[in-house]
C-alpha cells in the first residue's frame, strides 16, 4: 500500500494503522492518530472552502506547532502544494517565495519572537497579487477559518485526496543558490514517502518512539524526516518552537523523549549545559546528526552522556529530497564521525574522481528532483542527461562505499545547521552606498560551526562603520545570514582567472579573531 500512498492520504492511513496511539503532543494538546486525522480533515475542508484548487500552492510561514502540522497536512490533503517559508526570513525574502510559488493561501503567526509576519508583509509594500488569503494560526482568525469546513462534505474532501497521484508535486522547498537567488525545489508525494520510509528504517525510527522535533518545519529535516517519518512509522510528534538547551532537556525528561535529531551544535549545547546531569534522560534511544566534520568524541558522548545508543549520521541536499547517504547506527564512532555512510536505499552514489581521490559527489535515483521550479538553466547545470545530480560538494568514497565529505564546490557555508550562500549576502551589501565591493566567506566558530565574515572595499570617501553594515544586512536578511564581522580592505584578492580568491580570504580569516 505504501507504494501508492500519497501525503494527501497519509494522516488517514496512519489513523487506520495506529488508531488510538499518541500521535502529537504540543502544549496542552495530546492527540491520537485518529484525532490528528480528524483535525487534518477539517483543515482540508476549510482549505477547499477557501477556494484552493488542486495544484495550488499554500504557504506556511510560522514556527513549529501542532497547528503548523495540521495546516500543512490539511493543505496537501486538499490537493494543494505545500510551500514552507523560513521563519527567519524578512519580508522581501518571504514575498519573493510567495510570488514565485504563486501561493494562493498563507498560514502564518502574529507573534513569534516579537515578529508579526502578516504586519511585516503589509508594511513592506511587497505586491502579492495571487495571494487571496492569510490566516494566523494562533488567533481567533483560525477558528473563523475552520468554520468554512462546514461548507464542504467529508466525501468531497476524500475525493480530492484520492485524486492526488504519487507523481504529483507535494511541496516546494526553497534553497539558496550560488547566484544568490533562492531556488524552488519541487518534490513529489512518491519521492517524499519513499525517501523517508527508507531513512526511518535505516536510522531505526520505530512505532512508539517519542520524537522531539527541534529542527524547524520549514526545513527538510523538520517536516520530512520529522512529521512525515513519524506518520509513516507510528512515532509521536513533539514539536519544539525554539531550541533552548535547558528547555529541551526538560522536555526529554517530561515527555520521555526517545528520538532527537539536529545539527551537531544541538547536541553540543545539550552536553555542555551546566545542569544536564540533573535531568533524567533515560528514555533517550536514538539520535541523528550530520556535518562534514564531527568529532568522534561527540558521537561517543551522545551515546554515553545523552543515552542515545543508536546514533546515525547523514548527508543530503534539498535537490535530492534531503537525503543522499546515511551511516547506520551499528557503525563505530569513528566511522559515524568521519563519514556520512553509504547511498540511500535504491539510489546511486559516485564521486567524479579516481577511486580514493576527492571529487564532486554525484547521485542518481528516484530521490533526485525533476528540476528547479522556474530555472531550467540551473536545472540543466545541476542534473545531466543521464540523471546524475551534481551536488557541488566534494568527497571521497572508500572501499566499502562510505562517503567522506571533504569540501564544497559551492560557495556556501553552514551557520548552526542553516546554509548561507555568500552571493546573496554580497548582493545585499553591494546595495549599501559605503560599499564598493565585497566578498563573504565562512570562518570557524566554536558554537555555530561556521559564521560569515565580510571583506568590504569602501566606496571613495565613505566611512567604514561595521555596526551600520550589521544593521543594514539585518534589516534585509535572516539573522543567520548576517556576517559576524566586517573588515575594511583596500582591494579584494584575485586569482589568475580574475575571480575573487576566497581561499586567500579564508586563510587570512584563519589568522584573525572574529569580532
Amino acid at each position: 500500500m505504501r507504494g501508492a500512498l500519497t501525503i494527501a492520504r497519509l494522516a488517514d492511513w496512519a489513523a487506520e494503522r495506529y488508531g488510538h496511539e499518541e500521535a502529537l503532543v504540543f502544549g496542552g494538546d495530546r492527540w491520537t492518530f485518529a484525532e490528528l486525522a480528524d483535525r487534518v480533515d477539517r483543515v482540508a475542508r476549510a482549505v477547499i472552502a477557501h477556494g484552493v484548487r488542486p495544484g495550488d500552492a499554500v504557504a506556511v510561514w510560522a514556527p513549529n506547532s501542532a497547528r503548523w502540522v495540521v495546516a500543512a497536512l490539511g493543505a496537501v490533503a486538499a490537493g494543494g502544494v505545500l510551500v514552507p517559508v523560513n521563519t527567519r526570513y524578512k519580508a522581501a525574502e518571504a514575498a519573493d517565495i510567495l510570488r514565485r510559488s504563486r501561493a494562493r493561501l498563507l498560514f502564518t503567526e502574529h507573534d513569534f519572537l516579537g515578529t508579526d509576519y502578516r504586519a511585516l508583509l503589509a508594511a513592506s509594500g511587497e505586491e502579492l497579487p495571487l495571494l487571496e488569503g492569510t490566516v494566523t494560526l494562533h488567533s481567533a482568525e483560525w477558528s473563523r477559518f475552520l468554520r468554512g469546513a462546514d461548507r464542504v462534505t467529508g466525501e468531497e474532501r476524500l475525493a480530492r485526496s484520492a485524486a492526488v497521484r504519487p507523481t504529483d508535486t507535494a511541496d516546494v522547498l526553497f534553497t539558496s543558490g550560488t547566484s544568490g537567488r533562492p531556488k524552488g525545489v519541487p518534490a513529489t508525494h512518491g519521492q517524499n514517502l519513499r525517501v523517508y520510509d527508507a531513512w526511518a528504517r535505516t536510522v531505526t525510527l520505530r512505532r512508539g518512539d517519542r520524537y522531539l522535533l527541534v529542527n524547524p518545519f520549514f526545513h527538510t529535516f523538520g517536516y520530512k524526516a520529522g512529521v512525515l517519518a513519524c506518520l509513516l512509522h507510528g512515532a509521536t510528534i513533539v514539536p519544539e518552537r525554539v531550541f533552548e538547551a535547558g528547555a529541551v532537556l526538560g522536555r526529554i525528561q517530561e515527555e520521555r523523549i526517545s528520538v532527537l535529531t539536529g545539527a551537531p551544535t544541538v547536541f553540543t549545547s545539550l552536553l555542555r549545559h551546566p545542569e544536564r546531569e540533573a535531568y533524567d534522560l533515560g528514555s533517550m534511544r536514538m539520535a541523528v546528526t550530520g556535518a562534514a566534520n564531527i568529532p568522534t568524541a561527540l558521537i561517543e558522548q551522545i551515546r554515553t552522556s545523552l543515552g542515545a545508543r543508536s546514533v546515525s549520521t547523514a548527508y543530503g541536499l534539498t535537490e535530492a529530497t534531503g537525503v543522499v547517504a546515511i551511516c547506520p547506527p551499528h557503525e563505530s564512532p569513528a566511522t559515524l564521525a568521519r563519514t556520512s555512510g553509504t547511498a540511500l536505499e535504491g539510489t546511486e552514489l559516485r564521486v567524479d574522481a579516481p577511486p580514493g581521490e576527492p571529487g564532486e559527489i554525484l547521485t542518481r535515483g528516484p530521490h533526485v528532483m525533476r528540476g528547479y521550479l522556474d530555472d531550467p538553466g540551473a536545472t540543466a547545470r545541476a542534473v545531466d542527461a543521464d540523471g546524475w545530480l551534481r551536488t557541488g560538494d566534494v568527497g571521497v568514497l572508500d572501499e566499502r562505499g562510505f562517503l567522506r565529505i571533504t569540501d564544497r564546490l559551492k560557495d556556501m557555508f553552514v551557520v548552526g545547521g542553516f546554509n548561507v550562500y555568500p552571493a546573496e549576502v554580497e548582493q545585499v551589501l553591494r546595495g549599501h552606498p559605503a560599499v564598493l565591493d565585497v566578498a563573504v566567506v565562512g570562518v570557524p566558530d566554536g558554537r555555530l560551526g561556521e559564521v560569515g565574515e565580510a571583506y568590504c572595499v569602501p566606496a571613495a570617501g565613505a566611512p567604514f562603520d561595521a555596526a551600520e553594515l550589521t544593521a543594514y544586512t539585518r534589516e534585509r536578511l535572516a539573522n543567520f545570514k548576517v556576517p559576524r564581522a566586517f573588515r575594511s580592505v583596500p582591494a579584494l584578492p584575485h586569482n589568475a582567472a580574475g575571480k575573487v580568491d576566497k581561499n586567500a580570504l579564508r586563510r587570512r580569516a584563519g589568522h584573525t579573531t572574529i569580532r
